[in-house]
């Protein structure tokens, strides 16, 4: 049977190791966290945008996968991570407010992106490119809406 003692050993090891798989890609994290934020905007937005809504959703679910692999590469490569300097852009305009809060998501996941550090494998600036992507059917929803 497990002491007291062993089992707080085990539960400080654990909360150790998720700090730590927290904090060795901030900047990974931070655009995973802003394609989530851009991709429920997306999804709540009406589906008036000609199309290019549901494929600026496809891109960001991409770019998601992307970062995901690039995270795993990194980690499984041992590279050095710097700490994130992510704000977030939550300004509306009055006619698009989901679509015009995804697009500042989007641009804010690209910003972290570009900041994160190495390559990722490849993966880093595959998730860029689905990102642009994004960004730009995205941008066709909002006039497409309009």
């Amino acid at each position: 049977m497990l002491s007291k003692r062993h089992v707080l050993g085990v539960v400080v090891l654990l909360c150790s190791l998720a700090a730590i798989a927290y904090a060795d890609q901030p900047n990974m994290q931070a655009a995973r966290a802003n394609l989530q934020q851009a991709r429920a905007q997306l999804q709540a937005a009406t589906a008036n945008k000609g199309g290019h809504r549901v494929k600026a959703i496809e891109h960001v679910n991409n770019a998601i996968a992307y970062v995901n692999q690039g995270i795993a590469w990194d980690r499984r490569h041992n590279h050095a991570q710097h700490a994130p300097g992510a704000s977030f852009n939550l300004a509306t305009s009055p006619d698009q407010p989901h679509m015009q809060v995804a697009l500042d998501d989007l641009r804010q996941a690209r910003s972290d992106r570009e900041r994160a550090t190495t390559d990722k494998g490849g993966y880093r600036k595959k998730a860029i490119d689905e990102v642009n992507k994004a960004i730009d059917e995205t941008k066709k929803g909002i006039d497409a809406g309009e």
